[in-house]
């Protein structure tokens, strides 16, 4: 089942431990790319996070984001720094002194001075479970976002592959019926040309002519694509630039009908087939 690139997920989690929430958008992108926003105590785990996102999201631009507080059980007790909390209310009183009309200084003003009250350094190791334990729930509703939209993507391809295969069988039905009024065409214009026909040297001449128009070879190759692309989305793994590149293929195929077109049913043909071709290849840059 192909997979969108498009998908948003969110989810709180909360426990001894503390609380989180992990918040991933993925859009379109060539490759995967990765960005990763965390509180910096938690650095050193960043890696990890990487691997647990790479291993669920193959392709797309990843933004993703880590909101954290600790726990109580998560950090040891807040002792607080007297001795710099005294050294601060020295120097405050020494600075009011030279003041006119100084404003009053609180016990919070101090407590919130950095370093007056010592935090333990946080240790990753003790939330790193819980947390990769909600990344993988997030990742769950990402991928589930993802292959929701990408059967409404199938569908739609389909529909066009359904459509093109359709175009490609008239053509191939019509075929004998244009080569005929093409040779007619030519013949009368011959008439019209000369009263004395070379019989001969006109049958080379239209067979070469029907050669160079013949356009079977790109209508079978057509029908070929057409059949590897409905193979593709019913592919589990990712199958997007497989599908980008067919769809080049089938464009190319596209323009040599058009070049070769000596009937209008074959140049109205070639166009239909190029819209429908550029319509999958929309749908097809925002597959996984």
């Amino acid at each position: 089942m192909i997979a969108s690139l498009t998908a948003y997920g969110r989810l709180e989690g909360s426990g001894e431990w503390g609380q989180a929430v992990w918040e991933i958008r993925t859009v379109n992108h060539r490759y995967l790319e990765l960005s990763i926003r965390l509180p910096e105590d938690l650095r050193m785990l960043e890696n990890v996070f990487r691997d647990r996102i790479a291993g669920s999201l193959k392709r797309g631009k990843v933004d993703c984001a880590l909101r954290f507080e600790a726990g109580d059980s998560a950090a040891c007790e807040l002792p607080v720094n007297v001795s710099l909390a005294q050294k601060l209310i020295q120097s405050a009183k020494s600075l009011q002194a030279t003041i006119t009309d100084p404003a009053p200084i609180s016990a919070l003003d101090i407590l919130g001075w950095p370093g007056v009250i010592d935090r333990a350094a946080l240790d990753p190791e003790q939330i790193r479970e819980p947390l990769l334990q909600l990344l993988d729930c997030v990742l769950a509703i990402v991928v589930e976002t993802r292959l929701r939209e990408g059967a409404k993507i199938h569908g739609l391809i389909m529909e066009r592959c359904t459509m093109a295969a359709a175009i490609v069988t008239g053509v191939r039905r019509k075929l004998p019926v244009i080569v005929s009024n093409l040779r007619e065409k030519l013949l009368n214009r011959a008439r019209e040309l000369s009263t004395e026909l070379d019989h001969d040297r006109l049958e080379q001449e239209m067979l070469l002519l029907a050669q160079k128009m013949d356009i079977a070879e790109e209508l079978d190759r057509l029908d070929a694509h057409i059949g590897e692309v409905k193979r593709a989305l019913d592919d589990t793994n990712p199958v997007g630039r497989r599908l980008d590149f067919l769809m080049q293929e089938m464009n190319r195929e596209a323009n040599t009908l058009g070049a070769k077109s000596a009937h209008l049913d074959t140049s109205n043909a070639s166009v239909e087939l190029k819209v429908l071709i550029e319509q999958m290849r929309e749908q097809i840059q925002n597959i996984e």
